[in-house]
């Protein structure tokens, strides 16, 4: 497990669409990510059983939780409880940075 993560010893993992993730830092109880986007890329709609928070470092998206969809930009914040549907659009340039409890076993 590392304690002290500097980004630049973190691949980014190509997901297609504009989208890429890097898994910061995880146990088996939390995980760290982020995710940056290109305009016009798409976190499509889904659900898990995790609880999601998720910080907008930067840029601006279009985030849909539960069918209720809000326009945030870097510094907002949202927040995903168990099995809710959500999705994002990218509407300008940015990154997230996603904390999932537990981690997000399918990310590894």
């Amino acid at each position: 497990m590392n304690t002290l993560v500097e980004d630049k010893e973190v691949e980014w993992i190509e997901l297609g669409g504009g989208i890429k993730r890097k898994v910061m830092a995880y146990d088996d109880q939390m995980m760290v990510v982020k995710v940056a986007f290109e305009a016009g890329g798409i976190g499509a709609m889904h659900s898990h059983p995790h609880t999601q928070a998720s910080y907008v470092a930067s840029g601006k998206f279009d985030i849909t939780i539960d069918g209720k969809t809000k326009t945030l930009k870097g510094g907002d914040v949202y927040f995903v409880p168990s099995d809710l549907e959500h999705g994002a659009v990218c509407l300008e340039d940015g990154e997230l940075i996603d904390v999932f409890h537990p981690l997000r076993e399918d990310f590894l």
